[in-house]
C-alpha cells in the first residue's frame, strides 16, 4: 500500500504528492534507523563492545559474556546479580544498559531478517 507524505500543511503540495512510501519501506526505514543508532549512536559504552553484544560475537570478557549470552537466549533468567557482576566489572551502569539493549535489538534483528527471509522464500519474492 502506497501513502503520500503531507508534511503537515494540511494539503500536499504536488512535490509531497509526488512523494509515496510503502508501509514496507517505512518499517525497513525504522529498522535500520534503530540499527544504526544502537550501534553508532552517542553512548557510554564503547562501539566496539556495543558492536559485539548486537552481534552475539561471545566476544566480549567475562562476565560481560555471559550477561550478553543470557539476554540473547534466555532473557527471563537475566537478574541482579548478573547485572551486579557486571557492573563489578569495571563497567558503569550505563554500558551495561546499552550493551543489554544491544543483545536485545540484536537478537531481535536476527529474528527479524530470519523472518524476512522465509516470508521471501515461500512467496518468491525478495526479502
Amino acid at each position: 500500500m502506497a501513502i503520500v507524505v503531507d508534511r503537515g500543511t494540511g494539503s500536499p503540495t504536488a512535490e509531497e504528492a509526488e512523494v509515496t512510501v510503502t508501509d514496507e519501506d517505512r518499517k525497513r526505514a525504522a529498522y535500520q534507523a534503530l540499527v544504526q543508532r544502537v550501534l553508532s549512536g552517542a553512548g557510554r559504552a564503547p562501539a566496539g563492545r556495543r558492536a559485539l553484544a548486537f552481534g552475539d560475537d561471545r566476544g566480549l570478557a567475562p562476565p560481560l559474556d555471559a550477561l550478553i549470552r543470557k539476554v540473547v537466549d534466555t532473557p527471563a533468567r537475566v537478574g541482579a546479580a548478573d547485572l551486579a557482576a557486571a557492573k563489578a566489572s569495571g563497567c558503569t551502569e550505563d554500558e551495561v544498559f546499552e550493551l543489554v539493549v544491544c543483545a536485545a535489538v540484536g537478537a531481535s534483528a536476527r529474528l527479524y531478517d530470519a523472518g524476512l527471509a522465509a516470508l521471501a522464500e515461500a512467496t518468491g519474492r525478495e526479502a
